[in-house]
């Protein structure tokens, strides 16, 4: 895949890209699979019209919100052009502009390459060196070891327990609660 007007980020097997107003059927795919959304939803798959009228606008009202240097991003492989899913570095709702949330969710094909691995470490680097981020934070809940792996293989720093979200209650594991994994500007 070509370098892209909405490209964002490259690595050498990866390119992230601005998500478009015509990705609603990229994100509708991730989200159907059940291994997927196994620690998000318990594998329930995300309504296609929510992604449509509720998702995707809020993905591209951010670009506007935050000058397009934050938010989330389409990762495609670059030899070949593959989808292989989305990378968020973002500040919380009402958060500091200097502390941002790092995360990923990745197609199922796509899992063991190194990709989680290989686009958080370039959005670290970039948060760090180009967008003045002080704080880099990610959140997963404490029985899902392999975003745990990622995290560590990142260098971040498990700062402790953090509530689950409401609506993950039910989620298998959720009674063991989430974690949080910080790193902070070298």
């Amino acid at each position: 895949m070509d370098a892209h007007p909405h490209t964002y980020l490259e690595t050498p097997r990866l390119l992230l890209r601005r998500f478009t107003a015509d990705d609603a059927e990229l994100l509708i795919e991730l989200d159907s699979d059940p291994a997927v959304m196994r620690y998000l939803s318990g594998g329930t798959p995300t309504a296609p019209e929510r992604v449509r009228e509720r998702i995707l606008p809020a993905i591209l009202a951010g670009y506007q919100k935050w000058g397009g240097d934050l938010g989330m991003f389409a990762a495609h492989e670059r030899d070949g052009g593959a989808f292989v899913g989305w990378f968020i570095l973002r500040p919380a709702p009402h958060g500091p502009l200097d502390e941002v949330e790092l995360g990923y969710r990745l197609r199922q094909d796509a899992w063991g390459n190194g990709y989680a691995t290989e686009g958080s470490r370039a959005l670290l680097a970039k948060a760090f060196t180009e967008l003045g981020v002080r704080k880099v934070w990610a959140d997963t809940l404490a029985v899902n070891a392999s975003s745990r792996k990622v995290l560590r293989k990142l260098g971040m720093t498990h700062t402790g327990v953090v509530p689950v979200p409401p609506g993950m209650l039910a989620i298998e594991g959720a009674e063991h609660g989430a974690v949080r994994y910080e790193m902070t500007r070298p």
